[in-house]
Parts: C-alpha cells; structure tokens; sequence
C-alpha cells in the first residue's frame, strides 16, 4: 500500500475533508475508521510498551473517545485487563456511542469520571479525551484529569493529538496531555510539529488506517516537514572566488562576539570569503581569534561602500544596535542591490521603518517570535497562537523569505509555501545561536542558493548540529558548539 508523503502535513480542516472522502468516495464507514484507528494505536502500545498488561483508557465524547472506546475493547479481547474512564455519561448518539455500547458489552469496565476520583492502576493510560476539534482550554472536569494524568507516572499513549493541544497550531490553550507517544490518524496534522507540540507529543507515529493512495492524490499537503540535505561535492578546480564573499555587519560597541559568531557561521558554512564591517574597538579580538575573517573598522556608510562593492552577499543585525551608527550602515546595506539575511536589530530597524523587498532580490528574514511580533504589529502571544499564520504573514508583508524561529521553526515564501524544521532541542535556547544561523544562511546564498533553499537548508543544518552538540547534554550548550558538527553535516558525513 502507498501511503502519503512522511513528510506531508495537513491542516484540521483538511484531514476532516479526507475522512469525509474515505466514507463518502471510497466507501469506508466512519465505525471502521475507527476500529481501524484502535487497532493501529493498540499495535502501537504493544510495540512501545510489550510487558504492559493493564491499560486505562481515558474517553470523551466526540469520536476520539470512540476510538478509545474500541481500543479498550480490542486490548481486552487481546487478553490485556482494560478499563475505560469516562468524561460524560453514556448519552449521545453516532459511532463514538455505537463505540463505547460494544466496549461495554465486550465485558470492559466503564467509570463516568467524577473529578475526584483515584486513577486505575495501570502500565499505560491512554488519552482519547478530544481530537482534532478542540482550540479551546478543556473544560474545568476535562483539565482535572488531565493535571492527574500527567502526575500519574505512568506512559501516556494520545490517539490522534494529546488532549488539550491545538492541532492546527501547535498552541496550549490550557491543560494539555504530556504524551510519550502520539498516534496520528489518517495525515500528518501540522500543529504537532512546532510550538509547544514539542513538549507533549512525544514520539509521533503516522497510521494511514489502510486507506488508498488515491485519497491523498488531490489534497496537496498545507506544509512540509523539512528532510535531511546538504549541497553537493564541490567540483575539483573549484577557488575560493566561486562560493561567494559574504559581508557580516554589525558588531557595535560591546557585541563583537555576535558579529564574529555570524562571521564563524559563514565561513564554516562554505563562504569562500567572509569580511567584517564593525567598530573599531573589535579588530584585534576578531584578527586573533579568527584571522580568517577580514575584518574592517566602519565608522559610517561611506566607510561600507567600498566593501559593499566588494561583496557578493550581504549578513546584516548581529550585534547592529540601535543607535546612529547601526541606523546608518543599516540604511545603506538596504539600499544595496545584494542578496540579504537580515537578523536582530536589522528586524527591528524593518519593524520601526518599513519596507517591502520586491523586484526579485534575494532576501531572507530571521525572527524569534518577539522579533516577529514587531515586525506584525502584535503582541507575542498572538505570534505563539498561530505561528503558521504569522511566518505566512511575515513573508507576505514584507516580499521577503521568512524563518520564524523557536521549536520547529518555520520557513515561509511570499506565496504561502511553508517548511517546518523537525530537529532541535532546548538546549539552542542560548544567546549567538541565531547570529550563527545568519551567517551560515548567508554562506548558502553565497554558494548560489536560491533564498527559499538557502533558508531550509541553512535552518535544517543549523538545527541538526544543535542535535549532535547536545549528545553531551542540551544544558549549557553554547552556539560555536555547532560549528565542528555543522562543517561535517554540511560535508555528507556523520557528525
């Protein structure tokens, strides 16, 4: 059976739409759906978790709770003791009571929960609470049992998306459950790979439940997650003068390490010259610590041109500021023609005075959320509610390659095509790892990237390294940890 692409993720509203296209078009019943969907996920509790013996299984109304339903059912039926808990009485009507009537019947016993009730003892709980619907805090009942479950200790399996996290954005409301382990229905649904997704899905499996490659041939996927990539060999007569020559600025007084982490990241992304334009203070500490930087002291925009001219690609923000000094050299790197990477106090240089980067210049912007926030006009928690919508937003607005960075960044273009980083780790979370990430996008125009690839490639790279820096520990990583497994990731080889 062909199954759509791993690396395809959907919107809500478009698994909704294939579901209704398996019961509709191909004539699949919604209950097989779901016994389907119960038979996937209990394969996958027996592979997870073999010794298990006692399972909970913690059900809601709609139909994630039927598939919980026959879930408890079919582990039973396995020889495995099975007990469901309840967050309504038995009303209702359609699959999900059709459901839990033959869960009941298959001798399964069924607890309305009360709110204070001890948990089952159990070797794994199983979260069917609520599906895909929610984008609401759970109800006061719902969130009580959802605060005791993730007490409890034991493995959490969430069928479809834990309970309480918003699958189309990736955003918590409220109460949400902290799986180990997610089996998704169906597709791949976006929200679980970016914002706070991270902290409770765990590890995400897909079940396609059997269906026909034919559902997915017209529902084009709403974003992609990124696959693992790198440029090609180098040709042998290859010279430093065909990889390009990236010009970082920034670096005012006090910074210099921000403007030589973005200049670092440039060289060890392929740059085959990489200049710096800073204060004057910074020339000896950047010519001892790293000579193959050519540093130059800039004191103004006249000062720039000639490196400008020079210049193939432009890293501009690290360490920029604010002030006169920044504002000026900011002005004059934007009204140069070259390709950019515009991070930092550049972003909030654009977020204070405008502009938008047509006319087919390559341009990338790099923003954490509170960068984007400016940059829109908006308050960060409406960044973090929606961050699909504000990467989209971001590129639209300014006619400029988005990264929305934190965990699973996002790469918006200016026609809604959308890429989700899938590595990372918290320990990223420190200062100078986005002046890397910079210079390292920088490298990748530099080589004749094209601004959407120099930018997927360059967040997949950087976050990949981040990966095998952490191996000795995610607390206190700092970001030159990333450059040794960075050159050989970059390189093809194992890092």
């Amino acid at each position: 059976m062909t199954v759509p692409d791993c690396h395809a993720l959907y919107t809500v509203a478009q698994v909704r739409a294939l579901d209704r296209r398996a019961i509709a078009d191909l004539g699949v019943p919604g209950f097989e759906l779901m016994r389907r969907a119960a038979a996937a996920a209990l394969a996958s509790l027996r592979r997870h978790w073999p010794q298990a013996q006692r399972v909970a299984v913690y059900c809601g109304p709609g139909n994630n709770g039927g598939d919980g339903y026959l879930l408890a059912l079919l582990a039973r039926e396995a020889g495995l003791a099975a007990e469901v808990m309840a967050l309504v009485d038995g009303s209702g009507e359609g699959d999900a009571a059709r459901a839990r009537v033959a869960c009941a019947q298959g001798g399964v016993p069924v607890h309305p929960w009360d709110g204070a009730s001890a948990l089952p003892e159990a070797d794994v709980h199983v979260d069917a609470l609520y599906g895909t619907g929610l984008n609401r805090p759970p109800q006061p009942m719902a969130a009580a049992l959802i605060e005791k479950l993730n007490a409890a200790g034991a493995p959490i399996l969430a069928l479809d998306v834990p309970s309480g996290l918003d699958a189309d954005t990736g955003h918590c409301p409220g109460a949400a459950i902290h799986a180990h382990l997610t089996v998704s229905f169906i597709a791949a649904k976006r929200g679980l790979h970016t914002g706070q997704a991270g902290a409770h899905t765990g590890f995400i499996e897909l079940a396609t439940l059997g269906l026909p490659e034919s559902l997915w041939q017209e529902a084009p996927p709403d974003a992609c997650l990124l696959e693992a990539a790198t440029l090609p060999a180098r040709p042998r007569d290859a010279h430093k003068g065909r990889n390009g020559h990236v010009l970082a600025v920034g670096g005012d007084h006090g910074t210099a390490g921000a403007i030589r982490l973005c200049g670092e990241g440039a060289l060890r992304g392929g740059a085959g010259l990489v200049s710096v334009a800073t204060q004057p203070e910074h020339l000896v500490a950047l010519n001892a610590a790293r000579p193959e930087l050519m540093a130059h002291a800039v004191d103004g925009p006249q000062a720039l041109a000639p490196l400008l001219g020079r210049a193939t690609v432009l890293a501009l923000g690290p360490g920029l500021g604010q002030r006169a000094w920044g504002h000026a050299l900011w002005l004059t790197a934007l009204d140069s023609p070259l390709p950019l990477v515009l991070d930092a106090d550049g972003l909030n240089l654009l977020a204070a005075e405008p502009r938008r980067f047509d006319g087919g210049r390559r341009v990338v912007l790099t923003p954490h959320p509170g960068e984007a926030a400016r940059l829109l006009g908006c308050p960060i928690a409406a960044i973090e509610r929606d961050r699909f919508a504000a990467a989209r937003a971001l590129a639209k607005r300014f006619g400029a390659l988005a990264v929305l960075k934190g965990a699973g960044s996002l790469i918006a273009d200016p026609e809604g095509r959308l890429d989700v980083c899938p590595w990372g780790n918290p320990g990223m979370a420190s200062g100078g790892m986005g002046d890397l990430l910079t210079g390292l996008i920088a490298a990748l125009l530099a080589q004749g990237c094209s601004a959407r690839d120099a930018a997927r490639l360059g967040v997949g790279l950087h976050a990949r390294a981040g990966d095998c820096a952490a191996r000795e520990g995610e607390r206190g990583l700092i970001a030159s940890d990333l450059l040794a497994p960075l050159r050989r990731l970059l390189n093809g080889l194992d890092a």
